[in-house]
């Protein structure tokens, strides 16, 4: 005779609890594949380079795909999803690692770093502090104290209006006496705020109609001369190409290669550093970004820790050296500002390469450039910022 109570409630209710924990092992292992598939195809729908919002916005937030690959690598483990999820989850942080490992301290560094003699020369030093006030911002009185504190040769604000202006022109224009001014009530205002004497300077509309950007020459305390390019080119959207944005940013990087100046090109891109579009804009314009090398410098968004990659650029002629680079504090904008200090040397540094330029590539960047200014639309996003 059997003991009594084997096959009773307790060991019903104990089979019953293995079968409900293996159903939701189950479930858990098939949303880590179906998590695993998405984030695959969010990784390669990029390297078809095709110029549209729903793709190339995709390429932003590859920091995050990264680390939720390794994640859903280990959750894939410990759950004992296989050999193949784990895999998938593999590959995707490595076709992640790919693109952003060169923003990391593990790579070479594109900027040369200043040395002694450049530091102490003060009079070829260019210290530029950029930020991206979002026009419906009205914490004015925090950028001007930022730029009181930091104390910057040249300051330049995007999304302005004529009130940006006007508050920003009060307490600062005794110490900036040269300026530049475009306020917009759509979101495409600038200006620029500069200690140094600015001279031939122009607004243009390289590529749409509503969306400006600024071009001008700064006189160094030197005696030196280099261009400035402040640029604000539109967003991707997932409703419309990219045509608009990657055309600027390539006809900017086209004409910093012929300038006959040391140039700089620096602005809100609305773009990551690590996308087709800018590592194209580097071959045709052979200009150097100080981030690689050095970290990712991350400047939106400033509400949200967790959605973040780096919009706010700066590129420079390789006859620049680099100081330092700073990621500023929050002004009560979307975007986090940054500050550049450069030293304009006497000659281009020999061992940067920021890649080779492809007359196919340019020929194709030309077809687009004279394709979008064709187009008669509105800027996107011109209604984003009404109050």
């Amino acid at each position: 005779m059997g003991l009594p109570g084997l096959g009773g409630p307790f060991f019903t209710s104990g089979r019953a609890a293995q079968r409900h924990e293996d159903a939701m092992i189950e479930t858990s292992v098939m949303i880590l594949w179906g998590l695993c598939v998405l984030m695959l195809l969010m990784s390669v729908a990029p390297l078809s380079k095709l110029p549209h919002g729903a793709i190339r916005g995709l390429a932003f937030p590859r920091q995050q795909l990264f680390w939720a690959g390794v994640g859903g690598g280990v959750a894939a483990v410990v759950l004992g999803g296989g050999i193949w999820l784990v895999l998938g989850f593999f590959v995707v942080a490595v076709i992640q690692a790919v693109y952003i490992a060169k923003f990391t301290p593990f790579w070479w560094r594109q900027s040369v770093a200043a040395d002694d003699a450049l530091l102490a020369d003060t009079d070829r030093h260019l210290a530029l502090l950029a930020a991206n006030v979002k026009k419906s911002n009205r914490s004015y009185d925090r950028l001007v104290q930022m730029i009181q504190r930091e104390s910057p040769d040249i300051a330049m604000a995007i999304e302005v209006d004529q009130p940006w202006i006007d508050a920003l022109k009060g307490p600062l224009e005794r110490h900036y006496p040269h300026w530049i001014e475009v306020p917009l009530d759509t979101g495409y205002g600038m200006c620029v705020m500069s200690k140094l004497k600015l001279s031939d300077w122009e607004v243009r509309e390289v590529i749409t109609e509503g969306v400006p950007s600024i071009r001008t020459v700064v006189e160094l305390a030197s005696g030196g001369h280099v261009r400035l390019y402040v640029v604000h080119p539109e967003p991707p959207i997932a409703t419309h190409d990219t045509k608009g944005r990657d055309g600027e940013i390539a006809l900017v990087g086209l004409e910093a290669e012929r300038d006959s100046m040391p140039t700089i090109v620096t602005g809100d891109l609305n773009d990551v550093a690590w996308s087709t579009t800018t590592r194209r804009f580097q071959r045709l314009s052979g200009l150097l970004d100080p981030r690689v090398g050095r970290g990712f410098y991350n400047t939106f968004s400033a509400f949200y820790w967790w959605a973040r990659w780096p919009l706010d650029h700066l590129f420079h002629d390789p006859q620049f050296r680099l100081i330092g680079m700073e990621r500023l504090g929050k002004i009560g904008s979307d975007h986090f500002p940054m500050m550049f200090k450069l030293a304009l040397a006497n000659a281009p540094a020999q061992e940067t390469d920021p890649g080779a330029k492809c007359p196919v590539e340019e020929e194709e960047v030309r077809d687009m450039i004279a394709e979008e200014r064709d187009r008669k639309r509105t800027a996107i996003g011109s209604d984003w910022e009404d109050e």
